[in-house]
């Protein structure tokens, strides 16, 4: 049986998470569920619901997060990065009604979302007081990206070339000629090493965020001393990776 409760973590309708607990639990991991969608107001939380629900299931504490998205107020540059900090932080608080144990708190990002959940970990070493973003109170032991955008200047040229709208653009107001140090700022590529044990799963199918950029992140991460490990999966496209019946759901399992 699992109990699922939804809480507010700030005054925006859509800066609440939704923590799923395993039945009669003791203090169990939790895990931070971080959708995709590239940042845009018309995708949310609902995505990782079956996911949410075959972790919780499995005996983890699932906390599956909403945030402030383009297209809505506050979301973008630089609500959306500092709704997920808060809502990570938001641990704190539901750790003193629900037995979680935040000494093993794991983050799992699909797509926008992994871009999220690997900025998120390079907060874990910034104590400076002049950064735009807040200040990341909880201790994260690993992040992992399913089909991530780990690198925004990259995502920016890939819509470029395409021509099509870029979502990285409208995240971050402007394009990396227009507001280079946002992309600085917020760019997991950018921000290497990290002080955390990092995950990639993507897909060799992935027509919305290709490969490549998990395999060229993974390789600059390697050589900066990064502990970091990376599964490519054949035959499997950018949604497959979140249908906990496909196989690739698997190797996010084995990753846990």
């Amino acid at each position: 049986m699992v109990n699922k409760s939804k809480f507010y973590y700030g005054e925006h309708e859509s800066q609440f998470g939704v923590l799923r607990m395993p039945g009669n639990s003791k203090s169990c991991p939790v895990i931070v569920l971080i959708h995709g969608g590239f940042w845009q107001a018309r995708y949310n939380l609902e995505e990782n619901n079956p996911i949410a629900d075959d972790l919780t299931h499995k005996g983890y504490a699932t906390w599956n997060i909403e945030y402030r998205r383009v297209g809505e107020e506050g979301g973008g540059w630089t609500g959306t990065f500092n709704d997920v900090i808060n809502a990570v932080n938001h641990l704190l608080k539901l750790n003193e009604s629900y037995p979680i144990d935040l000494s093993r708190v794991v983050v799992i990002g699909h797509s926008a979302g992994g871009h999220l959940a690997l900025w998120l970990a390079s907060r874990i070493k910034s104590i400076t007081n002049d950064s735009p973003f807040n200040q990341l109170s909880v201790s994260i032991q690993k992040v992992i990206s399913l089909a991530g955008v780990t690198d925004l200047v990259k995502m920016w040229n890939i819509h470029e070339h395409k021509k099509i709208k870029s979502h990285t653009a409208a995240l971050l107001e402007g394009s990396p000629e227009e507001v280079p140090e946002r992309y600085k700022l917020s760019s997991p590529a950018e921000l290497l090493p990290m002080n955390v044990e990092q995950v990639l799963i993507h897909g060799e199918l992935d027509h919305h965020v290709p490969v490549n950029l998990s395999k060229e992140y993974y390789k600059c991460a390697v050589e900066k001393g990064g502990n970091i490990k990376i599964v490519i999966l054949p035959d499997i496209d950018h949604f497959k990776i979140i249908e906990p019946a496909s196989s690739a759901w698997n190797s996010v399992i084995n990753s846990i």
